[in-house]
């Protein structure tokens, strides 16, 4: 069958019980506690009304009725109490049935495929943890329980109104199936509304996450108001929505109340009447009118609880679609994407193999738009390997595939001889450490942030990065040094110091391949400096991958590697390219740099 004959989901209500009960796996035995004792409080209810009768009857007759009494005060007593510790039960059981579908969201969306993250948006992935969960909570901490004990207490407060006087339980009956069906008309109806409503409220999120992830430049190019209607246009959505489904449940539950009072009623006039005729005691009225009460919280429990069901799907469904998005492998050569290891994956490692090396790979982001085509370099270790090229020629690209958080559409990454198809992504990102250009800064202590890989690292090692990174004065200006907070992505610190504290963390990893995204683009001359020795000592210790535009960053690396619309098109120093390379040499020319020997650049015009 294809896609597109697919079965549509199951939206009846059984089904929607089916799967509300699935959630509760592991906590059946909460569920059963609270049932008993639910029933055993509903119990103790049912039983009220009869002793209410002995004591009309008994006071009819002129008999005591103190004793009976005291009996009607303890049952009450003891229903309360019975009903509050189901009640407890029930609430705790759905606290933890969130806090396992929140755990099971926030380990599959920290490990989704990175192509999910460019399929969805962030803000509306969080309200999945958030608000839907929430709603969740409530359908699972309430909803079953209710639909049970409000169906078995209903059954048997029918079962004594019928042994009471059947006559009038049948009045009853029409007046609830009347309520039941006005109900059933509607409950399709709530949930599209509810879903409709969930997704409008991760629109929300996910717009706001947007524009406060951006606020400076909204500020700037003061879209304020701008944002604030795009945002506003999903506040509208989801309160319309929102509107539609009390639309619809202030028609639920009026029929339903309206069926009770009006069974009431007629129970009151026609049994009045059968009392005058004698074919009733007076408290056999009274019982039974009692029971017809009492029959309304039952049914209004059942009822609100299939609504409430109903609604939950809406948020289940966004919850079960973000458990299915497919996460990135745990083994070795479980690949989701197109790739497939090109024979020279296979050659044996040795102790001369590169740190890392590229055979042939080819990647696109689309399947028919590739960004990188048959591209081969390899990064020795304890060297200095650049990457240079216009914006757009995959530089970037390649990182993210070192990073693996891509596959090759074709060809293979080799790490110090080693295929990456025979290792996890996670033994491959225990080599690398990555300097991001748009460096990332958390909100913590600085320590936090330069210790993020290596959580317990000796004092001695922090402090080593902190001078290699030429972070001291950072240190010092901070209030409480390492141990002072950090704003959220370090709003507070200049970019230049946000880019020296995410070197400091990659440098404290000890990896043996480093990847730096321009790590001077923040740094004045006196600190681009510096970090061009720190970068000569680092590719002492371990492999150096550096992309750049300011080429004075790179004159000097070992290798440098000129990329050009996703080929690998020359490759040499500083010096051989100027004089070979044209890509590199208008690239130079374009910085405005002399050669090492301060000569005009060759076939140049500047």
């Amino acid at each position: 069958m294809t896609g597109s004959l697919a079965k549509a989901p199951d939206r009846s209500t059984r089904a929607a019980v089916a799967t509300m009960y699935r959630l509760t796996t592991g906590h059946r035995a909460s569920i059963v506690v609270a049932t008993v004792l639910t029933l055993v409080a509903s119990a103790l209810g049912l039983a009220q009304p009869l002793v209410a009768k002995e004591i009309v009857d008994a006071g009819d007759h002129g008999r005591a009725f103190w004793p009976l009494l005291l009996l009607l005060a303890v049952l009450f007593m003891i229903e309360a109490a019975t009903g509050a510790v189901g009640r407890f039960v029930l609430e705790r059981m759905g606290e933890r049935v969130v806090r396992q579908l929140r755990h099971g969201l926030v380990a599959r969306l920290l490990r989704l495929e990175m192509r999910e993250y460019d399929r969805h948006r962030t803000g509306d992935l969080i309200s999945r943890v958030t608000a839907d969960t929430t709603l969740l909570r409530e359908v699972v901490s309430q909803a079953l329980v209710d639909l049970v004990t409000g169906a078995l207490v209903a059954a048997g407060a029918i079962a004594l109104m019928m042994w009471i006087d059947p006559l009038l339980l049948v009045l009853v009956a029409l007046t609830v199936a009347t309520a039941a069906a006005v109900v059933a008309s509607l409950l399709k109806g709530i949930r599209a509304a509810s879903e409709h409503m969930q997704n409008s409220v991760g629109a929300i999120a996910a717009d706001l996450e947007r524009a406060l992830g951006a606020l400076p430049m909204v500020r700037v190019h003061r879209a304020e108001d701008r944002e604030a209607q795009r945002v506003g246009e999903r506040i509208e959505s989801a309160h319309d929505a929102g509107v539609r489904t009390a639309k619809l449940a202030s028609v639920m539950s009026p029929a339903v109340e309206l069926a009770v009072q009006g069974s009431f009623l007629l129970v009151l006039v026609i049994g009045g009447l059968r009392v005058t005729g004698h074919a009733n005691s007076l408290g056999d009225l009274v019982a039974f009118l009692l029971y017809a009460s009492y029959l309304v919280l039952p049914l209004s429990s059942v009822f609100r609880a299939v609504g409430l069901i109903q609604r939950g799907m809406g948020a289940y469904q966004r919850i079960e679609q973000a458990l299915n998005l497919p996460a990135e492998p745990s083994h070795p050569g479980q690949l989701t994407v197109r790739a497939r290891p090109c024979e020279a994956a296979r050659q044996a490692a040795s102790s001369e193999e590169p740190a890392l090396a590229l055979r042939d790979i080819t990647f696109g982001y689309d399947a028919d738009r590739p960004v990188l085509r048959g591209v081969t370099f390899s990064a020795p270790h304890r060297s200095q390997t650049a990457l240079v090229g216009r914006s757009g020629a995959g530089k970037s690209t390649i990182f993210a595939l070192v990073a693996r958080f891509y596959e090759p559409d074709s060809g293979v990454l080799i790490f110090d001889g080693r295929p990456a198809t025979e290792l996890t992504r996670a033994e491959c990102r225990d080599q690398i450490a990555v300097v991001d250009q748009n460096t990332h800064v958390v909100h913590g202590t600085l320590r936090d942030n330069i210790t993020y890989a290596v959580p317990h690292a000796a004092e001695a090692d922090v402090r080593r990065v902190i001078e290699l990174a030429q972070l001291d004065d950072v240190v010092r200006r901070l209030r409480g040094g390492l141990s002072g907070m950090l704003s959220d992505r370090g709003n507070t610190l200049s970019g230049g110091e946000r880019q020296r504290i995410a070197l400091a963390r990659a440098l404290l990893a000890r990896p043996q391949l480093l990847l730096l995204d321009e790590p001077t683009s923040h740094l004045d001359a006196i600190n681009e400096t510096a970090l061009t020795t720190v970068m000569k000592d680092v590719a002492r210790e371990c492999a150096l991958l550096v992309i750049a535009h300011r080429l004075s960053t790179v004159q000097h690396a070992d290798q440098i590697v000129v990329l050009d619309h996703g080929r690998a098109t020359a490759g040499g120093g500083h010096e051989e390219l100027l004089t070979n390379n044209s890509i590199y040499r208008e690239l130079a020319a374009g910085q405005m740099l002399r050669p090492a020997a301060a000569r005009p650049l060759p076939h140049t015009k500047l």
